[in-house]
Formats: structure tokens, sequence, C-alpha cells
């Protein structure tokens, strides 16, 4: 999935997209890693599930050397 060079491992670049909140739905956040669709998460549990379903153990969802929140951090979620 990643060309890397040499032995370094990278961390996956994630972007939580903006909340949408569909008419009579719950709200989710889009999460595109390294590029890639990851899925529709709900809360912050979803996207530590998909980042370590990426690769990555260890999580931290303010580190933004590895998470980009578009429209708000993890606490937004409508």
């Amino acid at each position: 999935m990643t060309d890397w060079d040499g032995d370094e491992r990278r961390p996956a670049r994630v972007v939580v997209h903006h909340v949408v909140n569909p008419e009579g739905g719950i709200p989710f956040r889009r999460v595109t890693i390294m590029g890639q669709e990851a899925g529709k998460a709900y809360g912050t549990a979803d996207v530590v599930a998909f980042i370590r379903r990426a690769g990555l153990d260890d999580v931290d969802v303010d580190d933004p050397g590895l998470i980009d929140w578009e429209g708000g951090g993890p606490a937004v979620w409508e």
C-alpha cells in the first residue's frame, strides 16, 4: 500500500473529514488513510479501529502528525 524509503516506517496519513449529518440518519465522518477510503466513523473508536487496521497500533487521536481533523477535532460528531 505504501512506498517507503529504506527500513524506516512512516505513520499512515489520516484525514477525518467534516461531519456529514444525513436527514433522519446518524452523523458520521468519512475517514481516509493515505488517500484511500477507510470508511464512515461514528465516533473516535471507529477512527482508531480504521488506523489499527491500516497497521498502526499506537494511536493518539490528538496527534496532528498522524491525523488531520477537518471541521473540528475528535470531540466533534454533530
